[in-house]
């Protein structure tokens, strides 16, 4: 998506160097050391704004631990969009981002049971049912909880699906299981 805007607007010449979670510390060190060199980079992301729930972070906290100016042009995020779109109360909530995978993911689900503010948390298609399943499980006395699961924000095939966790169970058999998932979760009813 990134590539296609630049070609759109005629800047897509200039080289793309990927930054994954998975990247080592040393790609950090040679963009930090281009940027020292003085030149000019961009952060963009294909899944919405960088630095959320995305790598962009370290390189911009290490950027800004450098003294290096950082100008921020943001875009689309999508657990803004899921709250706006979500018709929960978002006066007050809390972001979780994506929940671990092993070590403390009990620990983040029971958080979720106790909270009182709106929560927001992101999950992959692979894990989406799974994820919906361990819900309904630790938040089975909260029956009348609101959950809007929403896909897709800002794309084409956005979709946002109302339920409660009594209905997880139902709204996960008819999912469609492509793209990011952001799930909100009301606060107890």
């Amino acid at each position: 998506m990134t590539g296609n805007l630049l070609k759109q607007l005629g800047v897509s010449k200039k080289p793309f160097v990927s930054l994954h979670s998975y990247s080592s510390s040393n790609k950090i060190e040679e963009l930090i050391e281009r940027l020292r060199q003085g030149e000019h980079l961009v952060l963009a992301s294909d899944a919405g704004t960088p630095g959320i729930s995305d790598p962009g972070y370290a390189l911009v906290s290490r950027a800004r631990a450098e003294g290096i100016a950082i100008e921020v042009i943001p875009g689309p995020a999508a657990f803004l969009a899921a709250l706006s779109g979500s018709g929960l109360p978002i006066n007050q909530f809390v972001y979780l981002g994506f929940l671990p995978l092993k070590k403390g993911r009990q620990t983040a689900l029971k958080e979720i049971h106790d909270e009182t503010r709106t929560v927001v948390l992101y999950e992959s298609v692979h894990r989406i049912k799974k994820l919906l399943a361990e819900l309904a499980e630790a938040l089975n006395d909260q029956p009348a909880r609101p959950v809007v699961i929403a896909r897709e924000l800002t794309k084409m095939h956005e979709e946002f699906i109302r339920t409660t966790v009594q209905e997880l169970a139902s709204a996960s058999e008819y999912l469609t299981e492509k793209g990011e998932f952001v799930l909100v979760i009301g606060p107890q009813v």
